[in-house]
């Protein structure tokens, strides 16, 4: 039946449920809306009233719109925490499609030294409800210039987190640290690689990025690895790269591109602290091995930050060091995030088995995308993973992409992940034993995504 999404009364019937409160289902449901809200849930399939739009989903799944809390990509400021130049406005269309496609309705995204004016510019607003976090402090500035900062204009450096909070324009910190600045996933697939290229017209992948860089500046970070000229010499002829470089240079140019940001990146982890245990905001962290440590410090110091631990399954831990670091930070009332990143289905870097310990462990609060490079998987297709794996029971592992994240965020997000009355009616239905095959998206109501393809009521 063809939808009027112009009219504000519509009713969603026959298919089974999961309300995103982790416990709930039902086989048959309906879902009754009125100007964009839900009014009514209901056992069984409904008939509709009178002037009432309808929308049959029997043998499909409704539940709510996914909400992710950390992405990049998805506005036009100044891109990730390395303050890099603004991505072209054709890619950030895509990465925005791209996630509405895979039945995302809400998203924060955490590159942090954006301004609240730069979120849209030429492409205008999108049907993802999209956030602007902010981390513009003193020393996240300085860390994003001694690695990039290409993208930061003087509105940037003069901006001050206490007056966007202030002002009511950002109501989420973070990110705090990132990958350029941290030494993580962006410098093995973006800076190294640069640097290498620019220093000896060879370009390397990013997984011999990331086993030079810790080979040579240990996995911490703190040199912990044994960065003998023998192994650096394998290394280096293994990457085509031992007539370009000696291990000397090699050393040089590591320490250069990765090490310098990392200790005003540090201390930017320490102010965004302390503004969340100021200001009572959810905090968003860059959380790998070499953060670990610090984010426990702090969240002993600031016990009243809410902090949130991103991509806990970050490549750079041992599956047995991703688990103790989520517990133990979950021990002092961090929230736990893991990132789809490139594992669940492109593989192009990373690996599962990190997300997956952690998910068999029972630790993690929310999941998420990240960016990884661009090559982020879906959301949907981490949860069909959890369910297909028997990982955790179907309402469970929805309550991670919706009524856990709106928890989390209630600033940003508390009128919505619920399939309840009053709830804002963003809803996703699709194939109930695969939900990353999406058929419907409504946004508030309104259907912005029709049998697998953007919808443009006209």
């Amino acid at each position: 039946m063809q939808i009027d999404t112009r009219n504000d009364a519509l009713l969603i019937a026959g298919g089974s449920l999961v309300t995103g409160d982790g416990r709930s289902f039902f086989e048959s449901a309906s879902i009754r809306i009125r100007d964009g809200l839900i009014v009514e849930v209901t056992g069984g399939r409904q008939e509709p009233a009178e002037g009432e739009s309808l929308l049959l989903s029997d043998g499909m799944l409704m539940m709510p719109g996914l909400i992710n809390g950390h992405a990049h990509g998805t506005i036009l400021g100044p891109s990730m925490p390395s303050g890099s130049a603004p991505l072209m406005p054709e890619t950030v269309r895509w990465q925005r499609n791209r996630h509405l496609l895979s039945g995302t309705t809400s998203l924060i995204n955490v590159c942090g030294l954006a301004l609240e004016d730069e979120r849209d510019g030429v492409l205008g607003p999108h049907a993802i409800d999209i956030r602007m976090s902010s981390a513009l402090t003193p020393q996240s500035l300085r860390a994003a210039d001694a690695i990039d900062g290409r993208g930061l204009s003087s509105r940037h450096r003069l901006a001050r987190l206490e007056e966007i909070v202030g002002c009511g324009q950002c109501r989420v910190l973070g990110e705090a640290g990132g990958g350029q600045t941290l030494g993580g996933g962006a410098q093995d697939y973006h800076f190294i690689p640069d640097a290498i290229e620019a220093k000896t017209g060879q370009r390397i992948e990013a997984a011999m990025a990331r086993r030079l860089k810790e080979q040579v500046l240990g996995r911490k970070l703190d040199g912990g690895s044994s960065a003998d000229d023998e192994g650096l010499e394998t290394l280096l002829k293994e990457a085509g790269l031992e007539a370009h470089l000696t291990t000397d240079a090699l050393r040089q140019l590591l320490e250069t591109c990765v090490l310098a940001p990392v200790r005003d990146a540090l201390a930017g982890l320490a102010e965004i602290a302390a503004a969340s245990a100021t200001f009572g905001l959810p905090a968003i962290f860059h959380h790998a091995l070499p953060t670990a440590a610090k984010l426990g410090e702090l969240a002993r110091r600031h016990p009243k930050a809410r902090m949130i631990a991103a991509h806990a399954n970050h490549p750079s831990f041992r599956v047995e060091e991703a688990v103790q670091a989520a517990r133990d930070l979950k021990f002092l009332g961090v929230k736990i995030d893991v990132s789809t990143l490139d594992m669940i289905q492109t593989r192009f870097r990373n690996g599962p088995e990190n997300f997956d310990s952690l998910i068999a462990a029972g630790l993690v609060d929310t999941i998420s995308t990240d960016y990884a490079g661009g090559d982020w998987d879906p959301i949907a297709s981490a949860l069909h993973r959890i369910i297909a794996r028997k990982m955790m029971d179907l309402p469970a592992a929805v309550a991670l992409a919706t009524g856990n994240p709106a928890g989390i965020f209630p600033e940003l997000f508390g009128d919505r992940g619920l399939i309840m009355p009053q709830k804002r009616a963003d809803i996703l239905v699709c194939e109930k034993h695969n939900l990353s095959k999406v058929r419907h998206v409504f946004v508030a109501g309104r259907q912005v995504v029709k049998d697998g393809q953007l919808y443009d009521e006209g």
